[in-house]
């Protein structure tokens, strides 16, 4: 990518209400992330992609095998974004089921490379350990390169101050976002490494073949 063309800047938000709080954090996030972004002088193409009203061809290409337009449209947008936020409801101590189903349908290796931003809400500041033990390997296993810092929000978060211990929301959203432009940036002056290759599906031996 030449060090002067946009920035495309992909956002997931697989909050199921409306309004979303959810999608309120997914928001936030991008603004600070563009704001980051459009002070070190690159200009931001916006993605934003809410998993809700995707639910139904998730689940149709699932179990077919093939994506409706919008959701190929989705997919191929979340592959080839320069930076990613995501963003999901914790329900159950982990991510929503429509989450995990989504970057399921990707491409193995589409977001190797790719500069991620986690983030997750939820009821109370029990949940935010979901965001180190669920999400993070997650895009581990993807090979993306994940922010330092991951963002939770509690519901207490958005009318208080939050946990003096962990900062505030707005001082984590920020520096959430300055993390992710850094990357993006960073990467927009490398090369993507290229996916690998799946490797080819070897037979079992005949004496572990089920009988």
């Amino acid at each position: 990518m030449e060090t002067t063309s946009p920035i495309t800047l992909a956002v997931v938000s697989a909050g199921l209400s409306q309004p979303s709080s959810t999608r309120l954090l997914a928001d936030r996030l991008a603004d600070a992330s563009t704001a980051h972004l459009t002070r070190a002088g690159r200009e931001v193409r916006l993605q934003l992609h809410e998993l809700r009203p995707l639910a139904t061809p998730i689940a149709n290409h699932l179990v077919t095998g093939f994506p409706a337009p919008a959701l190929a449209s989705a997919l191929e947008e979340v592959s080839t974004a320069d930076a990613l936020i995501a963003v999901s409801p914790i329900f159950s101590a982990s991510y929503s089921g429509l989450f995990k189903s989504f970057f399921d349908l990707l491409d193995p290796g589409a977001l190797t490379g790719t500069p991620v931003l986690i983030a997750a809400t939820g009821g109370t500041a029990r949940h935010s350990l979901a965001l180190e033990h669920a999400m993070r390997p997650l895009f581990a296993y993807q090979r993306a390169l994940i922010a330092p810092t991951a963002v939770f929000a509690a519901a207490e978060d958005w009318g208080g101050t939050g946990d003096a211990l962990t900062d505030t929301l707005p001082v984590r959203i920020e520096r959430a976002g300055g993390e992710l432009a850094a990357l993006a940036l960073a990467a927009a002056a490398a090369p993507r490494p290229a996916a690998s290759p799946a490797l080819p599906f070897t037979p079992p031996p005949a004496a572990l073949s089920p009988h």
